[in-house]
């Protein structure tokens, strides 16, 4: 793969099935030393929920949540399907879909291969998901993420996002999904 400078990558539409399969090919793991963790108590008519930020003994690598033929699958039905490439070679992608209720995009998967990660791809990629937003009459962009996906909750945060709620077995692995959401 080729490796880009600071700014020397393209965030355009997805164009093709192949776009698709690229994408899915990407190394979508990460890795982490914290996690979100979630204190339930229940006292009476009373639940209370706390999540508080935790150091983990050791750095630990995650796979992502959904597997390939899933994200195939919902890729197919997308709104907003933006990849982020440098000569052709695809880096990233984010996946977008508007809520057919509310004027809100929802972002199912935001993703940079591991190997170009902290380039400002990710941001070049949401930057242009907002613009997006902006253009279809959206107001408000949320997205979800797991409990151990501490870089990605740092990143919505830097980006604008705010916590606004949470999801048991979310997931088809059953991990708790956070959701982060801003204004566009």
């Amino acid at each position: 793969m080729t490796t880009p400078k600071r700014n020397q990558f393209v965030v355009r539409q997805a164009q093709s099935e192949a776009d698709l399969v690229a994408c899915s090919a990407l190394d979508h793991t990460y890795s982490t030393e914290y996690v979100w963790q979630v204190d339930l108590r229940e006292e009476g008519d009373e639940t209370a929920v706390r999540f508080r930020v935790v150091r983990l003994p050791r750095m630990i690598r995650v796979a992502y949540p959904r597997d390939r033929d899933a994200l195939l699958r919902s890729w197919k039905a997308r709104d907003c399907f933006l990849v982020a490439t440098v000569e052709d070679v695809i880096l990233g992608y984010v996946n977008m879909r508007v809520d057919p209720v509310f004027p809100r995009g929802w972002i199912h998967d935001l993703v940079v291969d591991q190997r170009v990660r902290r380039r400002r791809i990710g941001s070049a990629l949401l930057e242009q998901a907002l613009r997006w937003a902006r253009l279809h009459g959206l107001r408000h962009i949320a997205l979800d993420m797991q409990t151990k996906n501490y870089p990605a909750s740092c990143f919505a945060r830097s980006h604008g996002f705010a916590f606004y709620g949470f999801n048991d077995h979310y997931y088809p692995n059953q991990d708790i999904a956070l959701f982060f959401g801003r204004p566009v």
